[in-house]
């Protein structure tokens, strides 16, 4: 089969090369997908970059794919059978699903409805389901009216806004003034145009000076930190790419809480109930999308071959929404 590798050697977005592999042979636990359709994700570009201390070579990139199931494993609680159409969020330590053809653990596998495409389902994995876990497993919304999304226009940020919009809250973002547009389509109340306004002064003014109650970051840095003191009483952050020191900050005073979120950890962390979440959210979404709940925001589809093209362009900032590749 034809897939998309990176070598022991490389360390670029340039030296992934299209290379022909072995198609591979399945456990009891698993089933094999014939890919249709695949989702880039920033952590994409940078495991490619980085690498993973786990890797064989030559090692297929990816982690997010919608295909058909063409063979089922004897382990079978799901009842799958040869023909659905699937999709699933891969683990980053084992080969990946830019391939035509991939294989997972039926547990963490979702169903695609009919009146849903191979390419939205592929798109609304890793961000879609970061923003899923975020507002439905770690925040508690009993109460709470306001909840700032950092990155707005990004693929976590964009579910984000459309799931928080979806139950009710108040929504706030951050985004750079070329996507205003794009955030102000999916609903965002308060836009934030974080290059040539003052973040904080800004929240203080749209809450009356209490601060927002939860707090969605995915974009780490110096903004971690800052969201401690953005944060209303009895209020909650979660934090995708870094924690903020704490040492010099009391979070008992207002009574809230930090909270971290690696939806990738799951497949490390091997706890049964959560790998089987993996596929529980991804059907909790997918249903959303069936539904005209949830936009995938597909605003790029590409070829196989450019695949790499993709990925430079989610390291340049240059895209809002989600790239898509059908294989």
């Amino acid at each position: 089969m034809k897939a998309l590798t990176i070598n022991s050697n490389q360390n670029k977005i340039e030296d992934i090369k299209i290379s022909e592999m072995e198609k591979p042979q399945i456990l009891d636990d698993e089933i094999l997908i014939k890919v249709h359709a695949v989702g880039l994700n920033p952590v994409d570009y940078k495991m490619a970059e980085g690498h993973n201390p786990n890797w064989s070579y030559p090692h297929v990139l990816g982690l997010d794919a919608a295909g058909e199931i063409v063979q089922v494993g004897k382990t079978n609680p799901k009842d799958f059978k040869v023909g659905q159409r699937v999709f699933f969020h891969d683990d980053l330590t084992k080969n990946g699903v830019y391939a035509e053809y991939a294989k997972a653990k039926y547990n963490i596998v979702g169903k695609i409805p009919d009146n849903v495409t191979y390419q939205s389902a592929a798109a609304i994995l890793c961000s879609g389901l970061t923003a899923y876990a975020a507002i439905f497993r770690k925040m508690n919304l009993t109460g709470k009216k306001t909840i700032l999304i950092h990155a707005g226009a990004g693929g976590v940020g964009s579910i984000a806004i459309q799931l928080a919009k979806h139950l009710g809250l108040t929504v706030i973002t951050t985004v750079s003034e070329k996507k205003k547009d794009f955030v102000k389509k999916i609903g965002t109340d308060y836009i934030i145009d974080y290059k040539n306004q003052d973040t904080d002064e800004m929240i203080k003014q749209i809450t009356s000076g209490i601060g927002v109650d939860v707090i969605i970051n995915d974009v780490g840095g110096i903004e971690s930190q800052r969201d401690l003191n953005r944060l209303a009483y009895n209020g909650a952050v979660v934090d995708i790419l870094n924690v903020p020191d704490i040492i010099h900050y009391n979070l008992s005073a207002k009574g809230q809480s930090v909270l971290s979120l690696n939806l990738g950890g799951a497949h490390q962390g091997k706890t049964p109930s959560q790998l089987d979440d993996l596929g529980v959210m991804a059907d909790s979404l997918v249903k959303l999308v069936s539904q005209g709940v949830v936009d995938p925001l597909i605003t790029k589809e590409i070829s196989f071959a450019e695949i790499p093209d993709g990925l430079e362009l989610l390291k340049k900032h240059q895209t809002v929404g989600k790239i898509v590749a059908t294989v």
